[in-house]
């Protein structure tokens, strides 16, 4: 069954090399109960973990049933141990936070196959004796049944060799001879059986002691003969490649991955908190983004839509040129030559302003007057939501009606509704008859502080003006702009007699442009609010990283048992990338929530603009799980490239 011809193993320790095995040659029958002893130091457990397969000769040959295994790499040998081997160690290597059936059932996760994997184990933990303590933590028990539980964990692949490591080194003299009984059961149903022991009375139960000193077999002694195996020996070396992903193992590695979380809550919560902050951070971010973003697109509206203001003097000095060299005064026959422009021209309206006293009743507001022809209220979206807009009868006959801002209101009446009353503008009275819905602040200047009349009454009742400030011109759509300007400025030029390179005396604005930089600009406040945000989720994953980096070195044992019993590199690799990015993913949705609350609350108590999207919360949730995978990765690969034997030795 097992050859061994001339191997040998040197190990490095410090500067220094030790040679553990030179020139071993041994075959080993099926059915077979094998002692291995000798000093310490001798090569014993060197030989048992070759022959175990836990580690690869440098040199010679390893036939197992006839085929050569001293050269396989490390998935190939995973596959055999968890096919052909079932192992009982001295320490025992149960995993603590593991109930004993749970315990049992692991080597079933990594074989790849379907099954009922808890029946399985109780059957075996029956068949040591302890069926009814099966929901029992190893911490629970004594030494004796953790061995046994051990022995069970072996028997639940239904391996071909058992290999013993000092199986009763950490017990008293009633439970090793309880577990040698068991031993001896097991040899006598045609197992193999291969032990490391240094104790005489316990290498007197097998049929062959073979002793072992200066790393070469210095005695071999035949008592009994190979007990006859018992069923179908032909057993398949389970070493083809099986899928990393089937539903069956990837519910035992979540399984598992969750529970390693759980076994460290203080740990775990400590970790998960970067991670929380970071994305409740990008929530309420993200949110406040947004909500400014809504916000600034509520006053963008306010401005209207491919509009265009034409106004006398220069762009680049503004107001300033007023009174100082040429300066274009517009009339309203100005503004129905631009109208006349054809299709590309859908609205025009012309616009005086000034100051303006306001008086109702006993109250009295310095504010501003706008005087607005027909379509300023749809161009500038200033069409009241309370009362109405002007009539075109009322714009030609120079009607004294007003519309108040949301300013004005309250300075003079308070809470009562407006409309239908009197207010005196610059001492004649107006009529209210409606309320401007709210635009906000423009830079400075207060948008709602304004009463709205019309152009006419604005001229030639309340300001005195024979023309125009300006010219609010719409264009019917944004890709006319530019046509549109170029027609306005030749008209302009025409009208009053203004030389090309002359470009001082008036000058036409785009409104478009301001609205596409402040759009910009709060894009840009939003991407920077979440980027300062996305900083702290890199924090929390480098503390991810680093308490993964602690979670392999505390449990490197473990996962040299893992190895043990068939886990391949993929699969530890896959259950640490699971725990990392189930720590992450558990902050992420507890973030979430938190940041939705945090926003809330700004939104009800600091009363700012927020509005959380669906964007925002997956955005955070996704990037938690990333952060998961790529900080875990390391961590990942380095549990995945211990090697099972110096991991098992790891103190």
């Amino acid at each position: 069954m097992i050859e061994v011809v001339d191997i040998t193993r040197t190990y490095r320790i410090g500067e220094s090399s030790v040679n553990a095995l030179n020139g071993v040659s041994l075959k080993i029958e099926q059915g077979e109960f094998v002692a291995i002893m000798g000093a310490s130091g001798s090569g014993k457990s060197s030989l048992m973990h070759i022959l175990g397969m836990l580690d690869v000769p440098d040199t010679g040959s390893y036939r197992l049933m006839g085929r050569e295994v001293g050269g396989m790499g490390e998935d190939e040998l995973a596959a055999l141990r968890n096919n052909i081997a079932g192992f009982v160690f001295q320490q025992f290597h149960l995993l603590p936070r593991m109930s004993t059936i749970e315990n049992v059932m692991l080597p079933c996760i990594y074989s790849g196959e379907a099954g009922d994997f808890q029946g399985q184990a109780r059957q075996c933990l029956e068949m040591v004796g302890l069926g009814h303590r099966a929901g029992h933590r190893p911490n629970q028990m004594s030494g004796g049944e953790q061995q046994r539980v051990a022995i069970a964990r072996a028997l639940v692949r239904e391996p071909m060799i058992i290999f013993a490591d000092e199986p009763t080194g950490n017990l008293d003299t009633r439970n090793s001879h309880e577990i040698m009984r068991i031993l001896t059961e097991l040899h006598a149903q045609g197992k193999t059986i291969i032990m490391v022991t240094h104790e005489p009375e316990i290498a007197e139960y097998a049929g062959r002691v073979i002793t072992m000193k200066d790393g070469k077999v210095f005695d071999d002694r035949t008592r009994s003969k190979a007990t006859e195996p018992r069923g179908d020996t032909a057993r398949n070396f389970g070493m083809e490649r099986l899928p990393v992903f089937q539903p069956g193992r990837m519910l035992g590695f979540v399984t598992q991955a969750f529970s390693s979380i759980a076994a460290n809550k203080v740990r775990t919560l400590l970790s998960v908190l970067g991670i929380l902050v970071g994305v409740a951070s990008v929530i309420a971010m993200m949110a406040l983004g947004s909500g400014a973003k809504s916000s600034m697109e509520e006053q963008l509206k306010s401005m209207g839509s491919n509009l265009l203001s034409v106004r006398g003097g220069s762009a680049r000095i503004g107001h300033a040129a007023q009174g100082a060299g040429s300066f274009t005064r517009f009339t309203e026959k100005d503004a129905e030559a631009i109208a006349g422009l054809g299709p590309i021209i859908r609205s025009v309206s012309g616009d005086v302003a000034g100051p303006a006293q306001m008086v109702a009743m006993d109250r009295n507001w310095n504010s501003n007057v706008e005087g607005v022809d027909y379509d300023y209220g749809r161009m500038r979206a200033s069409v009241p939501t309370i009362g109405r807009w002007f009539t075109r009868q009322e714009i030609l006959g120079r009607e004294k009606v007003a519309i108040l801002g949301t300013t004005v209101v309250p300075k003079l009446f308070g809470d009562a509704n407006p409309v239908g009353s009197i207010v005196k503008i610059n001492r004649i009275n107006f009529r209210v008859i409606g309320v401007a819905p709210p635009k906000g602040f423009a830079g400075p200047r207060d948008q709602d502080d304004v009463a709205i009349i019309p152009v006419t009454t604005a001229m030639y009742r309340v300001l005195g003006k024979e023309y125009l400030d300006g010219i609010f011109v719409e264009v019917s759509s944004a890709e006319n702009i530019e046509q549109a300007k170029a027609a306005i400025d030749a008209l302009v030029r025409k009208r009053h007699k203004i030389q090309p390179n002359d470009d001082d005396s008036f000058n036409i604005r785009d409104m478009t442009q301001f609205q596409q930089m402040l759009s910009a600009t709060t894009q840009t406040m939003s991407m920077l609010l979440g980027s300062i945000a996305a900083i702290s989720l890199v924090v929390g994953g480098i503390g991810i990283m680093n308490i993964m980096l602690v979670s392999v070195t505390e449990r490197t044992r473990e996962i040299g048992l893992r190895k043990a019993i068939g886990a391949r590199k993929a699969d530890i690799m896959l259950q640490f990338l699971i725990e990392s990015v189930g720590m992450t993913l558990s902050g992420g949705i507890i973030g979430v929530i938190v940041g939705v609350g945090v926003s809330m609350i700004l939104s009800t108590f600091a009363g700012w603009a927020v509005k959380t999207s669906l964007f925002s919360v997956l955005l955070a949730t996704t990037v938690s799980v990333l952060i998961g995978l790529f900080f875990g990765l390391w961590p990942a690969q380095k549990a995945a490239g211990l090697k099972p034997v110096e991991a098992l030795r790891y103190e």
